[in-house]
């Protein structure tokens, strides 16, 4: 695994990403530790493995739950989010129809 600082990939991202080794994961780096991860995809993995797929999207949720459940609208009900989404839409201009 190469280690890479966030600066260095702000600012020479294709070098970092040319100097790592074929397969290689990449540690990218911030003042407070360890942020990121690039993994490299090998071959057609990411389309075909469901299993990477749901890693991928309950990573990029974590944190909207944690923020769900400090606030207290992990409780909220369907028929919560069904008004709250009908409140919203009610108060958009409808697009004229063709």
């Amino acid at each position: 695994m190469r280690l890479v600082s966030l600066r260095e990939f702000r600012t020479r991202g294709s070098k970092a990403l040319k100097s790592a080794k074929q397969g290689e994961t990449i540690l990218l780096s911030g003042r407070k530790g360890p942020e990121y991860f690039l993994v490299p995809v090998i071959e057609d993995v990411a389309t075909q493995d469901l299993d990477l797929q749901r890693a991928i999207a309950k990573a990029s949720l974590r944190r909207d739950w944690r923020l769900a459940k400090e606030s207290g609208l992990d409780k909220i009900t369907d028929e919560e989010i069904d008004a709250e989404i009908a409140a919203v839409r009610a108060t958009r201009p409808r697009r004229p129809s063709k």
